[in-house]
């Protein structure tokens, strides 16, 4: 009795062990590096279903997240999420699920990720802040609970795919604030910090080890970060890291590298947070300009003193010329092949 009780224990145990290996997918581990040098690759689902494929300098046909990670030395991509996107291929495209098989692919070829959360339907920059369409007519209190509870479900549907992530932004180019016009800094510094610190509790509470990031465009602007990051700090927001946007042109991106460390060192030094370059970019037919922009601004973040400058990250440098209605900061040319820009990430 005691052995067919014990076999048919041992035979549950065999089926539930079965089916748990069948559906749930193993954690992916991937120390974050020391240095961060990134590619935010968001379009490359969207572009990869509308037909693209990359090839290497050699014209070579490839996965582009190999040719990243091998030819250029890539150690990190960073994903962006909207909340309810448009099915559009070259717009909408990265809902969380299609950001978490992203970050997946990512991971399983050893790369460390970042999520940028837009709180948004579409893009979320200094000019534009619009709440999703789901939440437009929330009281404040609600839309806290709704950055809460969608925040959360990113970070479990990552998990679900086998993901932690190593950073996650809270907002994006959140210049003036976030979800206007109830988180718009310039009317209300204490929501938009309160928006700030419901995200990055709502992500410590899925990975306390997930580095949280507030992220402003014009990483040059002193005024902007020291009104932006210093109210942020004065009315009680908690995150860990300060994310900065920097897009020079050809003719004052030399000026403008020293603008934005000479900043990192102010932010470091009043605030004690370190520094991350989350996004830069430059025109794809000045290559030898924009490795040169490359080159001297990864080398200056990683040399700003205490370790406090983490990485750089170069903004879809996948996309072809025009893309998306008219990206051309990208670092793939139209015969898809790349230029010689993301060279300046080489040692």
């Amino acid at each position: 009795m005691f052995k067919k009780a014990a076999s048919g224990l041992i035979a549950i145990l065999l089926v539930l062990a079965l089916v748990w290996t069948q559906t749930a997918q193993p954690q992916v581990t991937v120390a974050a590096p020391t240095f961060a040098k990134g590619a935010d690759i968001s379009w490359v689902p969207g572009m990869e279903a509308q037909g693209y494929k990359w090839k290497d300098k050699n014209g070579v046909q490839r996965d582009i997240i190999d040719i990243l990670k091998n030819d250029y030395q890539i150690n990190s991509v960073r994903i962006r999420v909207w909340v309810n996107p448009s099915s559009s291929y070259t717009n909408g495209y990265m809902t969380k699920e299609r950001a978490a098989a992203l970050a997946k692919r990512a991971k399983d070829a050893g790369l460390s990720v970042m999520l940028t959360l837009h709180y948004s339907d579409s893009w979320a920059d200094p000019g534009q802040q619009t709440k999703p369409a789901a939440w437009a007519s929330y009281t404040f209190t609600q839309l806290m609970d709704a950055v809460w509870n969608w925040t959360r479900s990113v970070m479990t549907t990552m998990q679900s795919y086998g993901v932690t992530p190593d950073w996650v932004q809270i907002g994006n180019e959140t210049n003036n604030g976030m979800l206007w016009n109830d988180g718009k800094a310039s009317l209300s510094m204490q929501n938009y910090a309160w928006l700030v610190n419901t995200g990055n509790n709502a992500v410590k509470s899925i990975s306390s080890s997930t580095k949280t990031i507030v992220h402003l465009a014009n990483g040059y602007d002193n005024s902007v970060f020291t009104w932006n990051i210093g109210g942020l700090i004065a009315n009680g927001a908690t995150f860990d890291i300060i994310g900065m946007s920097l897009y020079p042109s050809t003719s004052d991106w030399s000026t403008k590298v020293t603008q934005t460390i000479s900043n990192a060192n102010s932010m470091i030094s009043s605030y004690g947070k370190p520094i991350m370059i989350t996004e830069i970019g430059m025109a794809y037919n000045s290559p030898s300009t924009a490795k040169s922009f490359i080159t001297d601004i990864k080398t200056k973040v990683r040399n700003i003193s205490g370790g406090k400058g983490l990485g750089v990250f170069y903004w879809e440098p996948e996309a072809t010329p025009g893309y998306n209605s008219g990206y051309n900061l990208g670092a793939w040319q139209a015969d898809m092949k790349p230029t010689i820009a993301l060279e300046g990430f080489l040692n």
